[in-house]
């Protein structure tokens, strides 16, 4: 099985741009629309009332939507990208838990989860002197050993901001609120953030010219 990263620029990515995006956010959009039409749900396909209440609807629908995405992925862009890759087992794993015991708190912790590992994976890289960011992103761009251990470090912080924010929302929040903001908030934050270190990646970018001379 073959794994890179959500911004290597593979030919197929490339040539499917929005295949690859609706692949990541489908399942996202799949929960959170089954939760919000959960009853509708069970009223036509009552097998689905065996899952329980709406939020382990959706989580079922979820746990399947993500499943198709990794093999859609795999099928027609010919790897399985890092990050939906391990949330994706995450998601199977934790979504399975919260089924079978009826109880939400597993499925709600996922992020947490998720964020935690990547977050204390970067930065424990670091303490070894393994700037772990650029075995990910390296096929998009070149930097400096500088320009990696500080893009890391960010990174890293916010792979823990995003967990903790998570907590922060599922404990004390509504279900619906807490599913809309994994959907419509995390996404945006995500962007914004990435948006803000280009000034980072530009200051240390070196050409891959440069980069063989060495």
């Amino acid at each position: 099985m073959t794994t890179e990263s959500d911004i290597t620029p593979s030919a197929a990515d490339r040539h499917h741009p929005l295949l690859k995006l609706a692949l990541e956010l489908g399942p996202l959009l799949v929960f959170f629309f089954a939760n919000l039409r959960g009853e509708w749900l069970v009223g036509r396909f009552p097998a689905l009332a065996e899952l329980g209440g709406p939020l382990f609807v959706a989580t079922g629908l979820f746990m399947a939507a993500t499943i198709i995405s990794l093999l859609v992925s795999k099928i027609v862009l010919g790897h399985l990208p890092i990050m939906p890759f391990v949330s994706g087992i995450v998601v199977l794993i934790f979504g399975s838990l919260s089924i079978w015991l009826q109880n939400e708190t597993f499925i709600k912790m996922k992020p947490t989860i998720v964020n935690a590992l990547f977050g204390f994976t970067l930065l424990g890289g670091l303490a070894f002197g393994k700037s772990l960011l650029g075995y990910v992103f390296n096929a998009a761009f070149q930097l400096d050993a500088e320009g990696w251990r500080k893009l890391t470090i960010r990174w890293g912080i916010f792979f823990l901001f995003l967990a903790v924010l998570n907590e922060v929302v599922w404990r004390n929040f509504s279900d619906n609120f807490w599913i809309a903001f994994k959907v419509w908030g995390t996404m945006p934050i995500t962007i914004i953030f990435t948006m803000a270190q280009m000034p980072l990646v530009l200051k240390h970018s070196i050409s891959p010219e440069a980069e063989s001379e060495k």
